[in-house]
């Protein structure tokens, strides 16, 4: 089995910074992709940024030069910088990981798993 724990998060001024982390455990053969979404109250859940295994990122364009994923293979944890904190951004962000790992027959098979979530409040 594989388990995904986010943590992080919490309420920060405007202009303040915070850093949420990620890390799947378990039977993991390698995982694929790492990233981040993100769900405001009444919105659907949008992508923030992504990271694949060879390192390559991308981004939203909302957070383009404010955010910055990073990835520690070695961990299986991904965090998310996020610099120059909006109100806009206030949102539970959620972490989702997929990869290949192996069933309880020994097959190896596709996982795709999601954070429980944390919350991000930015407010003065």
């Amino acid at each position: 089995q594989v388990h995904v724990m986010e943590s992080g998060g919490g309420l920060v001024q405007p202009g303040g910074s915070l850093r949420l982390s990620c890390a799947a455990s378990g039977n993991i053969l390698n995982i694929v992709w790492m990233g981040w979404y993100r769900q405001a109250p009444g919105m659907q859940r949008e992508l923030v940024a992504a990271t694949f295994t060879r390192g390559s990122t991308n981004y939203a364009d909302f957070v383009k030069g404010r955010f910055t994923i990073s990835r520690d293979n070695a961990k299986n944890t991904v965090y998310l910088q996020m610099n120059n904190l909006k109100p806009e951004d206030t949102a539970v962000y959620y972490c989702r990981t997929s990869g290949y790992t192996r069933n309880e027959s020994g097959a190896m098979e596709r996982f795709d798993h999601w954070g429980q979530g944390s919350q991000v409040t930015v407010s003065s």
